[in-house]
Order: structure tokens, then sequence, then C-alpha cells
């Protein structure tokens, strides 16, 4: 969508069937709090208004990794490492970073990060944090190892073969629930380097 101070990603509750109504709350109340803890962030959405029936974000110029590969480019992965450190020293874990769509590369090359509906908040020095921050930081090493495989360390390469219970469970269950009622019946797609639809 767009305003007059351009364009922006918004999330209307107001056209979600009644009966989907409390997941889709659930979901986009989960996305403004994780938004609200990283206000003023770099490479993250803004969150520009929740209403408690509608999320207004800012839009960010850019193509998913998916339609930019970032094959052997070093600077992007130390950038996205960093970038994966202070969202969780702001205390959030993204929860969601296996998907390259949640992976921005920007119109400079930097990395940038979307789609904070499943995004946990909390303590990051608690053992349920540091477990989940972990998970972010191995999916990110997947990336790495897809398209800058050469420069992984032993360090990354260790961690990329510890797989938590915890993701594998969630992976088998509730992963695809939650992918069936955000894309198939709320159509909830940031889009971005596409453009807002039409």
């Amino acid at each position: 969508m767009e305003d007059a101070q351009g364009l922006f990603v918004r999330r209307d509750l107001a056209h979600v069937p009644l009966w989907l109504r409390a997941p889709a709350w659930w979901l986009a109340r989960r996305e403004a709090r994780a938004l609200q803890a990283i206000r003023g962030m770099r490479d993250t959405p803004q969150l520009l208004d929740w209403t408690g029936r509608r999320l207004d974000r800012s839009f960010m110029a850019g193509d998913a990794m998916y339609q930019r590969p970032p094959r052997g480019d070093l600077a992007y992965f130390h950038q996205a490492r960093r970038l994966l450190q202070e969202l969780h020293r702001r205390g959030v874990a993204h929860n969601d970073l296996a998907k390259e769509a949640n992976w921005l590369v920007l119109e400079d090359g930097r990395p940038a990060l979307i789609d904070f509906q499943l995004a946990t908040r909390g303590d990051p020095r608690a053992p349920w944090m540091r477990l989940l921050c972990r998970e972010d930081l191995r999916h990110l090493l997947k990336h790495k190892r897809m398209y800058c495989r050469e420069s992984l360390t032993p360090v990354e390469k260790r961690l990329l073969k510890r797989r938590s219970w915890l993701r594998d469970l969630w992976f088998r269950t509730g992963k695809p629930v939650y992918r069936f009622v955000t894309r198939r019946i709320l159509k909830w797609e940031d889009n971005e380097g596409q453009g807002p639809k039409p």
C-alpha cells in the first residue's frame, strides 16, 4: 500500500473470516510486539501502527534471498550475523529464518529481515531464548552453506550439525498449519522486492 509518506505493508484483520479472527489477531499482535522491541533497528521493518485490528509497518525495498542469491558474498553473511546478534541482544528471536523469503538483499547488497509473526521476545540470557537464538543462527548458516560454502568455519560446521528437538517438532506439526493459514487462507505475504499487490 502507499500513502503520503510512501509504501507500507498492512495486515488488516477486518477481512479475516470470523472463525480465523483469533489466530490472525494473535499472529499480528506477536509481530507488532516484536517490531516494538526492535524499533529503530536498522535493516528491519518499522512499526507504523497497531490498532488491534490493523498492523501497518514500513516497506523495505529489496529482493528475497532466492531472487538475488548472495553467492560467494561473504560480506553479506558477516553483516547478516551482526544483524542477528543485534536482534538477539534486543531480546527477540525471529523463529522463521529457514525461509529464504524472510531474508532480503537490499538495493545496496545489505541483508535485512522481515516477517516477524512467529518472533519470540524474552531475556536473551534465558535458556529458552538462547535455544531459539541458536536456531536463528543455525538457519542463517544453512543459507551460508548454500551460497558461500567454502567460507564456513569449523565452529559453524559443528553448529550446523546440532539440531534441536523443538525445531524438529515445530516443522513436523505447527509449521504446516501456520503456513496454510497465513498463506492460503489469510493471503498474508510481505511481497518485498515486487512492490505492493494491486
